[in-house]
């Protein structure tokens, strides 16, 4: 059993990360910005904090103690190309001073790439606001790829599809490299519950290091 602290709890992604941690029997801590606004997620294994995941001493206070971290942010009100490299420089040092060297981040599938240099999001057709959204992703990914010292992390982006918020686990994914997996064009959309599954799994056992991985069914 592990400690987990999950930051982003409260939305879709980090809710589903934690009920899946709590079903294998890890200890919770779900970070949030309003406490109030996610009561619901407090229970014997979960603990709710408030913490902004911008603010490395909020990071680090969150992270005191624990095993582990998930990434699962997000923020529609803030220029994503802001907002996703600051929470990324504020993981790298709180982690780094509450001594927890294994961060799973949720990634988009829009940054994954379609050939050598090539991200989903640089097609043509894909809308601005997207596009934008996706770059923010982009540059995350691009701190964590400058950083040094001791934080091993990941990235874990699923298919560039809407993802099914109300789809059973199933447990099952394929994952592979930075570029998109083939999918079928009669494939089920990627789950929520599935996600989470492959967060918990690269922590469990951990299988990537330092890179952004796609996952899909």
């Amino acid at each position: 059993m592990s400690s987990i602290v999950i930051f982003g709890a409260g939305g879709r992604a980090g809710r589903r990360a934690v009920a899946e941690a709590v079903s294998r029997g890890h200890q919770v801590t779900a970070a949030v910005r309003d406490p109030r606004r996610h009561a619901d997620l407090a229970g014997d294994d979960v603990t709710l904090v408030a913490a902004d995941v911008t603010v490395a001493d909020d990071v680090a206070k969150a992270a005191a103690g624990h095993d582990a971290a998930i990434s699962a942010v997000y923020r529609a009100d803030l220029p994503s190309r802001e907002y996703y490299p600051a929470a990324a420089h504020a993981l790298i040092d709180g982690l780094g001073r509450a001594g927890v060297a294994r961060l799973v981040v949720v990634g988009i599938g829009s940054a994954l790439e379609i050939e050598p240099g090539v991200a989903l999001h640089d097609q043509p057709g894909v809308p601005p606001e997207h596009r934008e959204f996706s770059l923010g992703h982009t540059a995350e990914l691009e701190v964590f790829r400058a950083s040094g010292g001791e934080l091993d992390w990941v990235i874990v982006a699923p298919p560039p599809v809407f993802l099914d918020e109300h789809a059973e686990r199933t447990g099952e994914y394929r994952s592979g490299d930075h570029r998109v997996l083939p999918r079928a064009e009669d494939a089920k959309p990627f789950s929520y519950a599935d996600l989470a599954v492959a967060l918990v799994d690269e922590i469990e056992r951990p299988s990537h290091s330092r890179v952004m991985v796609a996952v899909d069914h």
